[in-house]
């Protein structure tokens, strides 16, 4: 069980889908790669499958097709955090007929200057990604304009 303290880096999540149920391993290596570096550290990582209906179910690790990658490193890697929101969203976010991992992590890299803020009575209030066709377009936009 994971316990939230001063210590912790900014929680993050990503949905990634894999249309058509395909994966290759690829991004799961380079998860592994970034979780020995200490750069992060996996709260949970759940997958899922939107089926044709729309409902969503998760996919247990071992029925994973990864290309060969050895998902096993993975198991049993769950916090709680994760609730039937979370499938909602992914629900929302991928095509039927695709599958996805839900993924919450712990931006290890960011810890000592998250706790430099706070020293200094700052707070962390929001946090968010930018989708990169949404930078390539503004930026062509730029570029046009």
């Amino acid at each position: 069980m994971i316990v939230a303290d001063e210590g912790m880096g900014p929680i993050s999540y990503l949905i990634v889908e894999f249309p058509g149920n395909k994966m290759t391993g690829d991004g799961l290596q380079a998860l592994v790669d970034l979780v020995d570096r200490g750069l992060v550290r996996v709260l949970d990582l759940e997958f899922v499958t939107r089926r044709d209906d729309g409902s969503v179910a998760a996919i247990a690790m071992h029925e994973l097709d990864t290309g060969g990658f050895d998902v096993s490193v993975f198991e049993g890697v769950s916090s709680g955090l994760l609730d039937q929101s979370d499938f909602d969203d992914a629900r929302d976010a991928i095509r039927p007929g695709s599958a996805a991992a839900i993924l919450i992590f712990e931006n290890r890299w960011a810890t000592t200057f998250v706790q430099g803020l706070r020293r200094g009575g700052a707070e962390l209030v929001a946090a968010g990604y930018i989708p990169l066709d949404d930078i390539a377009a503004a930026l062509e936009a730029t570029e046009a304009g």
